[in-house]
């Protein structure tokens, strides 16, 4: 009798274990559209007033658990989304660790302004009661998705993103048509739980100067994945600086910019997201990995130095001259993923991501903060077409030092699993 007990004591034991090392995920969606509504920014400058809106903005939260490691992936629907807000955010969310929480923006051209982008004169027009509004409901999601969690397992698929979707305005060529997708799947009802998709593109159709309020191409993007597979979709950016946009090219001369042809354009990688993910193998309980580190940058422009210092909106890790932003890697299943805290070129992108440990690399850019365009010193004022995006960076080295200290991050890391 005895030594039944001590049997059964022992496979209780095992069970709870068992059960606490399963894997598990759960996402939450809040609604950021301000009413009334605001102005728009699509980058340094005043904001432009907004009459009408396409579309809501959203924060949407993905958060995924194996035994004591619980990471949170969020998207917002903004221009970018600097560290001082989001570590506001860090402070409300409970039973994550602050650095284990990654927030990255979509880069909508026609969201109310983050930044608070100072002009010529120092004023900001950034409405601190809005932000302070969307720092309260990325906790909010987040910690919903946490009580959400349920067992869960995963299937994940890197591969080329067919059609007109993307191309660079500097090179049509020179940018990455892979798509990542990472979808989350309840293995005893087979629903889906979350759909991720990781792509470098500007979601800018519309644009800042058309008084319009809209997550642009990736609102429809949301709504196409939602309709045919269920569960919540996420968008992550990836290495889309310089100048990797939306292929909204006519056959005549121009361009389409309207909503229509941000539904067209976010449905069709919508529909190649799915098409991407739907034959990858089912990976049942699989790992998971976090790790941060402090990345610093010095800023030797006069246009971001002036920004840093006169926005309303503080980064408490930056200095006079430099700015601190956090690191972070994640092994989820056989993905390995690096956030960049900017907008990096392309060649940086396919440079970092051949370097990773991984068959399956995804880069979530404009995550933890966006600092700007990123560039190796090489292209750095090299040519004419990189003025604009060498003036609106930090700085020439800024490329060289995310590439040395992400792929420092890389070595020091375990690899992702393998298939």
């Amino acid at each position: 009798m005895k030594k039944a007990l001590v049997t059964l004591f022992y496979l209780c034991l095992l069970s709870v274990c068992t059960h606490a090392q399963t894997f598990k995920a759960g996402a939450a969606v809040r609604i950021i559209t301000p009413n009334p509504l605001l102005p728009v920014s699509g980058g340094i400058g005043t904001p432009k007033k907004s009459t009408e809106k396409n579309g809501d903005l959203f924060v949407r939260a993905l958060v995924f658990q194996k035994g004591d490691t619980k990471v949170a992936i969020v998207n917002v629907d903004n221009l970018g989304w600097p560290a001082a807000l989001g570590n506001k955010s860090r402070a409300l969310i409970k039973g994550i660790r602050p650095e284990n929480v990654l927030i990255g923006a979509t880069h909508t051209h026609s969201g109310p302004d983050a930044y608070g982008f100072p002009n010529e004169k120092g004023e900001s027009f950034a409405d601190l009661k809005y932000l302070d509004d969307c720092v309260k409901k990325i906790a909010d999601a987040v910690n919903e998705a946490s009580q959400k969690l349920e067992d869960a397992s995963l299937k994940i698929a890197v591969g080329e993103a067919k059609g007109k979707i993307a191309y660079n305005y500097y090179a049509d060529q020179l940018y990455d048509p892979r798509c990542g997708v990472i979808q989350a799947i309840a293995p005893k009802t087979g629903k889906v739980i979350a759909t991720l998709v990781n792509y470098a593109i500007h979601p800018e159709v519309i644009g800042s100067g058309r008084g319009i309020l809209s997550p642009d191409l990736c609102g429809p993007l949301y709504d196409r994945i939602e309709s045919k597979a269920g569960g919540i979709a996420i968008f992550m950016n990836g290495a889309q600086g310089g100048m990797v946009t939306a292929d909204n090219r006519t056959e005549v001369k121009g361009e389409a910019s309207d909503y229509k042809e941000c539904a067209r354009i976010g449905n069709l990688l919508a529909d190649e997201a799915l098409r991407i993910v739907g034959d990858a193998p089912v990976q049942e309980n699989p790992a998971l990995y976090c790790t941060a580190r402090k990345i610093e940058f010095p800023v030797d422009s006069e246009i971001m130095r002036y920004i840093l210092k006169k926005s309303p909106i503080k980064n408490e890790m930056s200095g006079e001259n430099r700015v601190a932003s956090q690191l972070n890697l994640l092994n989820i299943g056989t993905a390995q993923i690096l956030t960049v805290p900017g907008e990096a070129l392309p060649n940086i992108g396919y440079y970092v991501k051949r370097k990773m440990n991984t068959k399956q690399p995804f880069l979530f850019g404009l995550t933890n903060d966006a600092f700007g365009y990123m560039l190796t010193k090489v292209d750095f004022n090299s040519f004419k077409r990189y003025e604009y995006v060498s003036r609106t960076s930090l700085g020439e080295m800024t490329g060289e030092i995310y590439i040395e200290q992400a792929l420092k991050l890389v070595a020091d890391s375990p690899a992702a699993a393998s298939k």
